[in-house]
């Protein structure tokens, strides 16, 4: 009997479906887990990487890059994002601009206990501030992002992907 490798999210799946709907710039904070899925950003010549030394940097910097014609995507942790709550408030919700936040679900388990209360929190935030989601676990989830930045761009609001895997695959 032949033992199936489980499905996981390849860094390589967010950097198709980013290329796909034409990122210019990603805005993110630099981290340990994400190293390989950085690196990868880092060697597209049709992308930029754009450091930010807090999450709550990030939507005001998506914003400027916005209203100067670029596809910008927020790449940052849920932790990041709770930090970040009030720019996102001012700058995504109340300035009504598209913005794709690709959001890492740290703490979340899909089976048992949730002992990291960030990942408690992630989806009542999410929905005390109206923002649509998508949660994206294994390769055969990557159109979901596909989905959700039709969704932003149709709505003017920003829009979760919640990388649900903890970024399995993307520290090598």
């Amino acid at each position: 009997m032949v033992q199936q490798q489980a499905e996981i999210l390849r860094p390589e799946t967010l950097i198709e479906e980013f290329k796909k709907n034409g990122v210019t710039h990603v805005i993110t904070i630099p981290d340990s887990e994400t190293n390989y899925l950085y690196e990868l950003m880092l060697e597209q010549d049709w992308l930029d990487v754009v450091p930010v030394s807090r999450e709550g940097e990030a939507p005001s910097t998506a914003l400027g890059l916005n209203v100067a014609g670029k596809v910008p995507v927020c790449l940052i942790q849920n932790t990041g994002m709770m930090e970040a709550g009030d720019s996102i408030r001012g700058m995504a919700l109340d300035a009504g601009f598209p913005l794709l936040m690709v959001i890492g679900y740290r703490g979340w388990t899909r089976r048992g206990a949730t002992p990291d209360t960030v990942a408690k929190y992630t989806e009542p935030f999410l929905h005390a501030f109206g923002i649509e989601y998508f949660l994206v676990e294994t390769d055969s989830d990557g159109a979901r992002i596909s989905e959700a930045f039709d969704l932003t761009r149709s709505s003017k609001r920003p829009v979760v992907v919640l990388i649900g895997d903890e970024y399995h695959g993307f520290n090598r």
